[in-house]
């Protein structure tokens, strides 16, 4: 007869796995409650979790994309809504932009034999290591002087995509590596062109490193604050430049402000498990029933 042990876990363990959750929680839980709540409950002196809650804040923070008029409303301010539009816009393209441009150079790097191929794959990871704002002041005088695209959306995906473009590289490259080139052969042989061996047998290998860049990329370009806010302008901030520029030294509104974080939050939430599935189902998607 089988005996079976159990160890017995050290109590410390599990406090410190209740401190690290409460870390990790407790910030966003905290916001989540303090958008909920009128700024008089904010600033009381009194501080619970006993309160009336309100859609007060987020009916101000969208007030020009809602499909009717908040009454606790009194003016108006377009600039989330604009500021949302934008980073949309700009998190995505750059996205795109950035696989686009990052898988076909990876191939190329993989797959094609030329002078120097290491050292371009070794120089494309080291430009990834400079920090963002070393690149700031000279970004900022060639988008400006230069090439006069400074405020505009263009500016700050361009940007984004050669920040990002690197370790997209590097990553998909370790993800090509492992497709088999009789995949490619084969596809040769049945007389498909260099166009279609890439996007009809290469691309669909390497779903998962696709859908793992992207979240990194969309993640970078959602939550980046430095560069967008040296680049744009009152039409052209992002939802991160927007929430920093609302603090002033006179007026701070902590609900609409909590408000506008945890909407900040959906949209990266939403993309990840997007992406996070497609990772799953190119992973799964050559198991066998042994």
């Amino acid at each position: 007869m089988s005996t079976k042990t159990y160890q017995k876990q050290n109590p410390a363990f599990y406090a410190l796995l209740v401190a690290l959750i409460v870390m990790s929680i407790g910030p966003i839980l905290m916001m989540l409650i303090t958008s909920f709540k009128l700024n008089v409950d904010i600033m009381s002196d009194t501080v619970g979790l006993i309160f009336v809650p309100t859609l007060n804040n987020y009916e101000a923070a969208l007030c020009d994309m809602l499909w009717y008029e908040p009454e606790s409303v009194d003016y108006c301010d377009p600039t989330f809504g604009r500021a949302l539009i934008n980073s949309l816009i700009i998190a995505l393209v750059s996205t795109a932009l950035t696989l686009v441009i990052g898988c076909m150079a990876a191939y190329a790097l993989v797959r094609f034999r030329f002078m120097g191929r290491d050292t371009v794959s070794l120089t494309t990871l080291m430009m990834r290591m400079v920090p963002p704002a070393v690149l700031l002041v000279p970004v900022f005088g060639i988008w400006t002087f230069q090439f006069e695209i400074d405020g505009t959306r263009l500016g700050i995906i361009l940007i984004y995509v050669a920040m990002n473009l690197p370790f997209v590289i590097w990553i998909l490259q370790s993800f090509i590596v492992q497709v088999p080139i009789q995949l490619e052969e084969a596809a040769r042989i049945d007389g498909a062109g260099p166009f279609q061996v890439f996007f009809l047998v290469v691309l669909p290998v390497i779903k998962p490193g696709l859908a793992a860049a992207s979240i990194f990329t969309f993640r970078i370009a959602w939550n980046e604050f430095l560069l967008a806010n040296a680049l744009a302008d009152r039409n052209s901030r992002t939802v991160p430049v927007t929430i920093v520029n609302s603090l002033t030294e006179y007026d701070i509104d902590w609900g609409v402000i909590m408000a506008t974080g945890m909407l900040l939050a959906i949209p990266p939430i939403i993309f990840t498990f997007v992406a996070s599935r497609q990772i799953i189902t190119g992973m799964t998607a050559g198991a066998v029933k042994g």
